[in-house]
């Protein structure tokens, strides 16, 4: 009889669950989208609580879709929206404030002035924080985020002081609420985007502590990806089920990629895109503005990645659908990119919230270029379509330029079903782009990390066996062509940075 696994993907626009069975095929999934609230220009929150209910009923859904009871699930894996701050009350459980998002900037001054200082050695802070963390400062993450909660919320400093209060990110909050606050843990993978934690020595750093003013006692314990990180509430799904996985959403999606050995780079096209490449036990130190991370942590062992992140790929249509209303649905913007010339020199920059890596830059908005009396909707629709393609060959060649070779992407996220981008990822890129038969590869990945720690698979390379392609695209254009595009979209891009 199949092991039955119940993986909850907390996103930035919806939470979803799914039941897997132990082949990797999907049983049963609930979704629900929630509110983005935008309080004023490049903030972004959520409110705590929507997060929580669309969760926990997704959940119930998932389970009612795949026609089980609570009684059947072996084991939960829990795969969240990164870097995105909380922070609550440690007795009562309410938050104190709304969930900061990962893509918010309102810390980006704060972030402009850290970058002036230096360390207690007298070297550039930024630098000595970059070998700590593998991160830049930016606002992105969450150590900026949890500074601001406590200098803005009034009595949110003494009340930190005291102990009374604690942060988390989505995972750690979500597995705080299933447990009825018994357990207060993190992972690896989502502690190192916090901007407090030494990637090295796998522990929180008490000098970056110091640095953020953040109180030792707030901060969650951190443990492997596999873990037992004890049971949910009876009353909330019907049973007692053991949560054994936790990860941050990219580092998911690499893992249900199956990106196990070092060179192997997935891509995933949601909310962002985010383009992760296994460097194995060694830290790549980039360069070139890109972020050294920890790809996983299994048994104390740490895996290594670098990785690129760019804040809007699927948001740009969600744009272009909800603010626009050019198209009804996503699954429409195939058809009009059809019709639209291959040479289009319209380039849409969707620095919405400013750019990502590898220019980091809080401060550029989005920008349209290259209008002309001819441009109509599908010009529009296809420029913000190839944007995703134009910034995803950014990271390519940031991570290039720091001496690691993408020769071949698998892809994943909702973008990745539009055969039309992946095809032309393939032409901007010139390299195979994969895709597996699964796209929900960042639940599935949540879903292994949780049947390793239960038994419910037995190795790596078992689980990599599961991996199944369902198409590849080559590339189909010439030099002249990928040089003469990608030229004209880097001119965007300079004349929308901030100078």
């Amino acid at each position: 009889m199949s092991k039955l696994i119940l993986s909850i993907d907390q996103g930035t626009t919806s939470s979803r669950a799914i039941v897997f069975d132990d082949n990797g095929n999907r049983r049963g999934v609930g979704q629900q989208e929630f509110t983005q609230h935008f309080p004023a220009n490049g903030w972004v929150e959520h409110d705590v609580a929507d997060i929580w209910q669309t969760t926990l009923q997704s959940c119930q859904m998932a389970l009612s879709d795949a026609g089980v009871p609570a009684e059947s699930i072996h084991c939960i894996g829990i795969t969240n929206q990164r870097e995105t701050t909380i922070v609550w009350d440690r007795q009562s459980g309410e938050p104190i404030y709304n969930a900061i998002v990962w893509q918010d900037r309102r810390t980006s001054e704060y972030c402009e002035q850290l970058k002036l200082k230096k360390d207690k050695l007298g070297n550039a802070l930024e630098k000595s924080i970059q070998e700590k963390t593998g991160l830049l400062i930016d606002p992105y993450f969450s150590a900026t985020k949890i500074r601001w909660i406590l200098e803005e919320v009034p009595g949110a400093r003494q009340k930190a002081e005291n102990g009374e209060l604690i942060f988390g990110t989505v995972d750690c909050f979500l597995l705080w609420k299933l447990t009825n606050g018994k357990q207060h843990c993190t992972d690896a993978t989502n502690a190192s985007r916090t901007m407090l934690f030494d990637i090295r020595q796998q522990q929180w750093d008490e000098e970056l502590l110091e640095i953020f003013d953040i109180p030792a006692s707030m901060l969650p314990e951190v443990k492997d990806c596999t873990a037992d990180f004890g049971y949910t509430e009876a009353n909330l799904l019907g049973a007692e089920i053991p949560i054994t996985g936790l990860i941050g959403d990219q580092q998911a999606a690499a893992f249900g990629q199956c990106c196990f050995q070092e060179g192997m780079a997935k891509s995933t096209y949601g909310t962002g895109c985010f383009l992760l490449l296994n460097t194995g036990k060694s830290i790549l130190k980039s360069e070139n503005r890109l972020l050294s991370t920890v790809a996983y942590r299994l048994s104390g062992e740490t895996t290594y990645a670098i990785e690129g992140s760019i804040f809007m790929a699927g948001a740009t249509m969600q744009w272009i659908r909800d603010g626009l209303k050019l198209i009804d649905n996503a699954a429409e913007s195939e058809a009009l990119a059809r019709e639209t010339t291959d040479d289009l020199s319209v380039y849409l920059v969707p620095a919405f919230t400013g750019l990502g890596a590898p220019y980091w830059d809080p401060h550029a908005r989005g920008a349209l270029y290259g209008l002309t009396r001819d441009t109509g909707i599908k010009e529009v629709v296809t420029a913000a379509l190839l944007s995703v393609c134009y910034q995803s060959k950014d990271l390519v060649e940031a991570i290039a330029a720091d001496g690691a070779i993408v020769k071949s992407l698998r892809v994943d996220g909702g973008m990745a079903n539009n055969n039309y981008v992946m095809q032309k990822l393939a032409d901007i890129l010139d390299c195979q782009i994969h895709r597996p038969e699964i796209t929900e590869t960042t639940a599935l990945g949540a879903a292994y990390v949780a049947g390793l720690q239960a038994g419910v698979f037995d190795s790596l390379e078992s689980i990599s066996q599961m991996w199944n392609l369902d198409q590849s695209f080559q590339s189909e254009k010439g030099t002249s062509w990928r040089d003469r595009q990608y030229k004209g979209w880097l001119d965007a891009v300079e004349r929308t940075r901030v100078k």
